[in-house]
């Protein structure tokens, strides 16, 4: 994948893309204008030839560590390492 590519801000929609917020959402967190938002998400799935903007959430997920540079984001962990996630599982009367 090539996230060379992406300007700053193209880095910065796709990393809120993995948060699953809409357009107005991201461009609120962003302080640009939605239709600017919907601008740079084409570019981001046309620069890394993805099909769909539930790819490129994924892909932001999946490389949450390369594209965040907030040291103190949770997400970074030191060494890069992963954090294993529990899962609670609920029972459900049938």
């Amino acid at each position: 994948m090539e996230l060379g590519l992406l300007t700053d801000r193209e880095r910065q929609v796709l990393l809120l893309l993995g948060t699953g917020k809409n357009n107005r959402e991201l461009a609120k967190a962003l302080g640009i204008a939605e239709r600017t938002v919907k601008a740079h998400t084409a570019r981001v799935l046309d620069k890394l030839r993805l099909p769909s903007r539930l790819e490129a959430a994924v892909v932001s997920v999946l490389l949450h560590h390369v594209l965040c540079e907030d040291a103190r984001c949770v997400r970074n962990c030191g060494e890069r390492e992963a954090i294993p996630l529990q899962r609670s599982h609920a029972h459900v009367a049938s």
